[in-house]
C-alpha cells in the first residue's frame, strides 16, 4: 500500500492536516501524521523516523515549515516534499537562515516558564491570512504552546541530497519569506510555486492532495532536474 507521512510545523498539531489526510485515505493511501513537540529537532526527527521504519514500503514524506528541518534528517523516504519548509544544508538551522519573518516574530509571546505561544489575532493573519475565516479560526484554536527547547538543533543527515525531492514555494507567505523559500527550493530536483499563504493545508488542501497523489510510490516518475517552475492558482 502506498503511504504518506505528514509532518507539521511548530505550534501546530496533526489535526491541522486532517482534511489532507482524509482526502488521501479515500484513495486507499495509508497516512501517518506523527506528533512532534518532543523537545528538540533530534527528538522530533527520531519520532518521524520511527514511523517511517514501521511502514512496509518507503513513503512520501511531507514537511511543512519547521517540519522541513525534521524531514531533512530522516532516511528511507521514497520522496521528500518541502511545503514552505526548511530544506537545510550542513551546519544550517532554521534560525541561522533567518527563520521566521518579523511578522511571525511579533506574534510570538514568551511565557514566564520559557515556553512560547502565538498571539491569536496576529497568528491568524500571519499563518492563515488567505484562508476562509471559519477555517482560519479553527486552525488558530488548534495551535499549541511550544515548550522550551522545541525545534532547536541542526540536522546531521541531509536527505534531499540523495532522495528525490519537491519544494513547494508559497508565494504569498507571511511567515517565511518566499525569497528564502526560493533559495532552499534550488536544492530540490522539482519546484512548484503556489499563490497561497503559509498554510495551504487549511485554505487549499486540494492542492496538497493532488500533489501527493502524483508522488506516491506507485505513480512516481523518474526525477528530472531543472524542471520549469509551475504556478497553481
Amino acid at each position: 500500500m502506498a503511504a504518506v507521512v505528514l509532518v507539521h510545523g511548530l505550534y501546530h498539531r496533526p489535526e491541522h492536516f486532517a482534511v489532507v489526510a482524509e482526502g488521501l485515505r479515500t484513495d486507499g493511501t495509508a497516512v501517518a501524521v506523527p506528533e512532534l513537540h518532543r523537545g528538540s529537532l533530534a527528538a522530533d526527527t527520531a519520532a518521524v523516523q520511527a514511523v517511517i521504519d514501521a511502514l512496509p514500503e518507503p513513503p512520501v514524506v511531507l514537511g511543512h515549515s519547521y517540519g522541513g528541518s525534521v524531514i531533512t534528517g530522516v532516511r528511507g523516504a521514497a520522496h521528500l516534499v518541502y511545503l514552505a519548509a526548511f530544506a537545510l544544508d550542513a551546519g544550517e538551522s532554521a534560525a541561522s537562515l533567518g527563520g521566521a519573518s518579523q511578522q511571525l516574530k511579533d506574534a510570538i509571546v514568551a511565557e514566564p516558564d520559557g515556553s512560547t505561544t502565538l498571539n491569536p489575532g496576529l497568528a491568524i493573519d500571519t499563518l492563515y491570512g488567505d484562508c476562509p475565516e471559519p477555517l482560519a479560526a479553527r486552525a488558530v484554536d488548534l495551535l499549541r504552546t511550544q515548550a522550551p527547547g522545541c525545534g532547536r538543533g541542526v540536522p546531521h543527515h541531509h536527505g534531499w541530497k540523495t532522495t528525490p525531492s519537491t519544494y513547494v514555494i508559497c508565494a504569498q507567505d507571511r511567515a517565511i519569506d518566499p525569497s528564502l523559500q526560493r533559495t532552499m527550493a534550488a536544492r530540490c530536483i522539482d519546484v512548484r510555486e503556489w499563490q497561497t499563504g503559509h498554510s495551504p493545508f487549511v485554505g487549499r488542501p486540494d492542492l496538497i492532495v493532488e500533489l501527493l497523489r502524483e508522488l506516491v510510490p506507485t505513480r512516481i516518475a523518474p526525477p528530472r532536474r531543472n524542471r520549469e517552475v509551475t504556478t497553481t492558482r
